[in-house]
């Protein structure tokens, strides 16, 4: 995955509405984590039991591998590779270099899994740990990209906490002009 790349697939809107909504996340967090200080990466925050930005990062990349994990379980003959991401360490202690190589990585995947769905696909249900009547393709995806974000911002109110000058333009993308 490029940086800001949004990848679509002609003649699916809703697909390709999804995946560069989930770009856009990729992005802001590889941005965000590009803004860590190398020094303050096990920085301890004032509240209890938060964890530091190198563990928040690891965990960010469990965050990513969910979106993986959804769109193998919805293609799992064309993504049967995709075992091998699950062999990846997730919610580990990790820098920012290996946090941002790991969001190419997976960003790449995620691109070649949209590239299998349909609008159509998104409405198909798969089983879970959770629903065993399982939930919509959209519902999980959706699910993922929300964890994603919640700890993105986490990352936002931890660089704040640090004294480094962030604001809302390096949390959202904005659009227009």
């Amino acid at each position: 995955m490029q940086d800001g790349a949004i990848g679509t697939r002609s003649g699916q809107p809703l697909v390709a509405a999804v995946l560069a909504k989930i770009h856009e996340q990729l992005e802001r967090s590889g941005h965000l984590i590009r803004r860590l200080p190398a020094d303050r990466l096990d920085w301890t925050t004032p509240l209890a039991g938060a964890c530091p930005p190198s563990l928040l990062m690891g965990h960010l990349l469990d965050c990513v591998a969910g979106i993986c994990a959804v769109l193998a379980a919805a293609e799992p003959e064309q993504l049967a590779h995709s075992d091998e991401l699950r062999k990846l360490r997730v919610n580990h202690r990790c820098g920012p270099e290996e946090a941002i190589d790991r969001l190419r990585l997976y960003g790449a995947h995620i691109d070649e899994g949209f590239a299998l769905l349909t609008d159509a696909d998104l409405s198909r249900r798969l089983a879970t740990v959770f629903v065993e009547t399982g939930e919509s393709i959209l519902t999980l995806l959706l699910g993922n990209l929300e964890h994603l974000i919640n700890h993105k911002h986490q990352l936002f109110i931890y660089l704040k906490l640090m004294g480094v000058d962030v604001d809302s333009r390096d949390l959202y993308q904005f659009r227009g002009k």
